[in-house]
């Protein structure tokens, strides 16, 4: 089975998703994302969706199914990256997506994640 890989930035794991996300993938990148927060201490997590052009109402609750599991460890996460389409999907699909902190791209996102771990940075409107 396909693996999501999870690279591990100073305090923070960023996740690219580089392909269609199937429902058995992303079961396992839930799985190991936890396994990963509570093995580092990972503070944030970094989802990058910027490849993909399709979301479903399972990868949107995934999202915030994976969102609310690093919140309960104690790390925030942030999905970067989303295309107009698939913001315009999710809403009308009625998934907030709440928990889930959003940013244009991976820079903001960082910049997201170094503000909540105190690390100075500057507040970019998001």
């Amino acid at each position: 089975m396909e693996r999501i890989p999870i690279l591990k930035m100073g305090k923070c794991l960023l996740v690219t998703i580089q392909v269609d996300l199937q429902d058995q993938v992303a079961m396992k990148l839930q799985d190991d994302l936890s396994a990963t927060i509570e093995t580092t201490g990972a503070t944030g997590v970094l989802i990058d969706i910027s490849a993909l052009e399709i979301v479903d109402s399972f990868i949107g609750r995934m999202l915030a199914s994976i969102s609310g599991i690093a919140r309960v460890l104690d790390a925030t996460t942030v999905v970067v990256g989303m295309q107009p389409a698939v913001a315009i999907t999710l809403v009308e699909l009625g998934l907030s997506l709440e928990g889930v902190r959003t940013a244009l791209n991976v820079e903001r996102g960082m910049a997201l994640l170094r503000m909540r771990d105190g690390e100075g940075g500057h507040d970019l409107g998001d």
